[in-house]
């Protein structure tokens, strides 16, 4: 699979075990003024696989110097649980959502008792059972850590956390960064039991990937989220996969309306058609052929972005990395998916659940909708986001 994005250098963090030939990218600066950079490297090989995470360059507040009783920068559990009008203190237990990304992290779970104990969430640790790391095949002989994706790790699972603070989470890491290693580590979340599965990487479309829909994305009756990029109009895999959920970006904003918040299509998320992937029977859009990306949307604009404790510091991380654990976490919510269905099917069927995103762009393109937020679907935002799960 060709990896069809910039690869032009920035100073950012190394990668300590990806692919040799890799470099990191530059995001545009974000809208608000505040510049952010990539966190994993552009990979230069085929079939290799880039995390979806920005982090603001402006906000990094080490642990020691954050004064007691306050709140980091970046939006924090309280703030999506009310964008998104969600019952997080009361739903979600007994469910398990599964990260799924490449390389390791050997600080997740220190990182992640340091996020819920600042936003006053209950422990989730391997010792009551809530948190569980395992590699690829399920074991624990975890792959070499890499500082890029470390912090994708750190950001998927506080976003769970953040979203449902009763779900228990599963995190799989992938030997390395490419789509066999990755995908056979969905494989193994799925095996492990896990009925929701995040995904916050991609790369460029290429053949071969309706192979790798049936070896690592059908799996009926769970839930697969994947993010649909960071670099504007554009389609990537394995958000294309007809079988996940693609989920799209917005720039969330408080304000005095009834619901208190807005959001707009962010610029950096991706979307478009799809050059490989036949169109699955829930779109009925009329400007793509093949299937349109994406499905849903979440916040991801680094300059609305969220709270990320990594590394022994606060950050402010935003991406379609964060709005793919955030999905996935909204249907945990919503509880375990029938046996043998396709759930990016069940946002198409009940539109009322999702704040419909109706202004921003993400880019020019010949079908307006493809790459402008407008009334009922579009290509940035999809259906729109979580609005409540009774659909009121």
């Amino acid at each position: 699979m060709a990896v069809q994005m910039p690869a032009q250098a920035v100073a950012a963090s190394t990668v300590k075990a990806a692919d040799p030939g890799a470099t990191h990218a530059p995001s545009p600066t974000a809208p608000g003024g505040h510049p952010s950079h990539r966190v994993c490297a552009v990979p230069k090989r085929a079939s290799r696989m880039s995390c979806r995470s920005l982090e603001r360059d402006d906000v990094k507040v080490p642990k020691a110097q954050l004064a007691a009783g306050a709140t980091p920068s970046g939006f924090g559990p309280a703030d999506l649980q009310s964008a998104y009008d969600l019952p997080a203190s009361s739903a979600g237990g007994g469910q398990t959502v599964a990260i799924v990304d490449a390389f390791d992290n050997p600080n997740a779970e220190a990182e992640l008792a340091v996020y819920r104990q600042q936003y006053g969430l209950p422990p989730c640790t391997t010792a009551n059972g809530c948190f569980k790391k395992v590699d690829q095949r399920g074991g624990t002989s975890y792959p070499p850590a890499d500082s890029g994706w470390g912090a994708e790790i750190a950001l998927d699972v506080q976003m769970v956390s953040a979203t449902c603070p009763n779900c228990h989470i599963l995190l799989v890491e992938a030997d390395d960064n490419s789509m066999e290693n990755l995908g056979a580590a969905v494989n193994e979340a799925v095996a492990l039991g896990a009925k929701f599965v995040s995904n916050s990487y991609g790369g460029g479309e290429g053949s071969d990937e309706p192979t790798f829909d049936g070896q690592y994305f059908h799996h009926p009756g769970v839930v697969i989220t994947a993010s649909s990029g960071d670099d504007g109009y554009g389609v990537s895999y394995p958000a294309a996969s007809p079988y996940v959920t693609a989920v799209g970006g917005t720039s969330l904003v408080k304000n005095s309306s009834t619901r208190g918040w807005s959001e707009t299509a962010w610029s950096g998320a991706g979307s478009g058609c799809s050059r490989y992937e036949t169109k699955p029977s829930m779109q009925s859009d009329s400007g793509c052929a093949r299937r349109t990306v994406a499905d849903v949307s979440a916040v991801a604009d680094p300059s609305t972005g969220v709270a990320v404790y990594v590394a022994g510091a606060w950050h402010v991380y935003g991406g379609t990395s964060v709005s793919a654990p955030i999905i996935a976490s909204v249907y945990a919510l919503g509880g375990t998916p029938a046996a043998g269905s396709l759930p990016n099917t069940y946002p198409y069927a009940k539109h009322s659940a999702l704040n419909d995103v109706t202004a921003g762009s993400n880019g020019a393109c010949s079908g307006s909708y493809l790459c402008t937020a407008t009334t009922g679907y579009d290509g940035p935002t999809g259906l729109g986001t979580p609005k409540s799960l009774s659909g009121g």
